[in-house]
């Protein structure tokens, strides 16, 4: 059994990592979809109130609220499939809460790249206004970042820097899903923070916990 949690700032990679998850069968559960469904459970709409109703949830429920209510989507992932994909983290309490539930089973993967190579990024999906607008997007990362976002990057089992080709990057994401770090430990791409590759795929998992700090690239100008 591997739960694999993601992290990184808009525009870093993270859907694209979760779309290569799907392609190979891993199932996906999307912490943002919490959000959206408590959105609509309130009736607001989830492209307005999405910020909004995360503060409330953990005004209401406790800063782990959100990965609480994750939690047994995971578990029932878990009795099917030996691999699930938890997109999305945000804080330290979230990452605490998933590392209390799954131990060593799970590791967490930071996507990084620099602001502009982001925004260029978000520029071309165009999903909505913030995409468009650079003062806009550092507006929307200083609230990631206030969730604690950063801490949550810097605590990363492995760091991919997603600053090369979409081929790259792709091989990249499925060979940790696979727990294949042979195939990255020597990418200049990828950190493998405190792991011994060796020991993690005799044991078939695909990081071990520890952390010498790599670029996040977050709020580079």
């Amino acid at each position: 059994m591997r739960v694999i949690g993601t992290v990184g700032l808009p525009g870093s990679g993270k859907g694209e990592a979760a779309a290569v998850a799907r392609e190979a069968g891993v199932p996906v559960v999307t912490m943002g979809d919490v959000i959206r469904e408590a959105c609509r459970d309130r009736g607001l709409d989830p492209a307005e109130h999405h910020g909004e109703v995360a503060r409330a949830l953990r005004e209401e429920n406790g800063p782990a609220a959100i990965a609480e209510r994750s939690l047994p989507t995971v578990e029932a992932k878990l009795a099917d499939r030996n691999v699930v994909l938890v997109d999305g983290l945000r804080s330290d309490v979230e990452l605490d809460r998933f590392r209390d539930a799954f131990g060593d089973a799970f590791r967490l993967m930071s996507v990084e790249a620099p602001f502009e190579t982001r925004a260029d990024r978000l520029l071309d999906r165009a999903r909505d206004d913030t995409d468009l607008d650079r003062a806009a997007l550092r507006e929307r990362e200083e609230r990631e970042l206030g969730f604690g976002m950063g801490e949550v990057m810097d605590r990363a089992d492995v760091v991919i820097e997603n600053t090369e080709t979409l081929d790259a990057y792709r091989e990249r994401v499925r060979a940790v899903l696979e727990g294949d770090l042979d195939a990255v430990a020597d990418s200049e791409c990828v950190h493998l923070r405190g792991i011994d590759v060796d020991a993690a795929a005799d044991a078939g998992i695909d990081a071990a916990g520890g952390g010498s700090p790599s670029p996040k690239g977050g709020d580079t100008p």
